[in-house]
């Protein structure tokens, strides 16, 4: 009987991920000196591959974090102007009698949940 020669696993992946994991190996080369010495060096060379990619999602996440610091602020501006546009709205069309001014505040908080 004929036996077709197994393929290694790594053939078979996407050639994304292919790429992904080349890319990971690669990133672990600076810590080479210390999985080397490993008893089970390709499992050490796996766990610096997941210190590496520990460091990338940190790193990531505190870009994230200074990134959305100006998104909230400009958030915030724009929600007082609107609040600013929806008051006018409601104040021109209303033109709320002396006594009427609490109302037409509460209406305005309510339109500023839509």
């Amino acid at each position: 009987m004929f036996f077709e020669e197994e393929k290694d696993w790594k053939e078979l992946l996407s050639e994304d991920a292919k790429q992904i994991l080349a890319e990971l190996f690669d990133s672990t080369k600076k810590h080479r000196g210390a999985f080397m010495q490993a008893e089970d060096v390709k499992a050490a060379q796996l766990w610096c591959a997941l210190a590496e990619v520990v460091k990338e999602l940190k790193q990531t996440k505190e870009m994230a974090e200074k990134l959305s610091e100006p998104f909230r602020a400009i958030v915030e501006m724009g929600e007082a102007e609107k609040k600013k546009a929806i008051e006018k709205v409601v104040w021109d069309i209303i033109k709320p009698e002396p006594g009427q001014e609490e109302a037409t505040k509460k209406l305005v908080e309510s339109l500023m949940k839509f």
